[in-house]
C-alpha cells in the first residue's frame, strides 16, 4: 500500500511549509495491523520524510514529535504485513485534542466521547464542524 498519496502529501508539506504555528488537524493516520502501534501525522519536511505528529508505539506513551517515514514504511511485519494507512480515518479535532486524549487514555483514541472530553480541558469546541478531508 502507498503510504502517501499524492494528495496526503501536498497536505502534508503544505502544513509543513507554515509560518504559523498551527495546531492543525491530522492528515494521515498510520497503524500496525498487527500491533498497537499508531501515528498520527500533521506536517512533512522538504526533505519528504521527516513527519511530525502524535506517536504512539504502543506501550502507553503517545508523545508528539517527529517520526520517519521511510523507517515507519520499512518495517516487516509477520504474514509480510507492513505499516498501513487508515482509509477510513476522518478527523474531527486539531492534533493537541487527540495529543491530550492519546495522554489521558494512554494511546491513541478515536472515541468521540474522549476527544470531546480532552477539546474541553484545552478550551476547545467539543463540537467542531470540521468538514472531512478526502484522500
Amino acid at each position: 500500500m502507498t503510504l502517501l498519496t499524492p494528495g496526503i502529501r501536498t497536505r502534508l508539506l503544505a502544513n509543513g511549509r507554515s509560518e504559523a504555528e498551527t495546531d492543525h488537524l491530522p492528515v494521515i493516520k498510520l497503524f500496525n495491523p498487527c500491533g498497537a502501534a499508531t501515528w498520527l501525522a500533521t506536517e512533512l519536511d522538504g526533505d519528504n520524510d521527516t513527519l511530525f505528529g502524535l506517536a504512539d508505539p504502543g506501550f502507553g506513551f503517545p508523545e508528539l514529535g517527529y517520526f520517519s517515514l521511510s523507517e515507519i514504511s520499512s518495517i516487516s511485519l509477520p504474514f509480510g504485513l507492513t505499516i498501513e494507512r487508515d482509509l477510513y480515518f476522518c478527523p474531527r479535532f486539531s492534533l493537541a485534542v487527540y495529543a491530550q486524549a492519546a495522554h489521558s487514555a494512554g494511546g491513541i483514541v478515536e472515541a468521540d466521547a474522549l476527544l470531546r472530553a480532552a477539546a474541553l480541558s484545552l478550551g476547545l469546541n467539543p463540537d467542531p464542524e470540521i468538514p472531512p478531508i478526502g484522500g
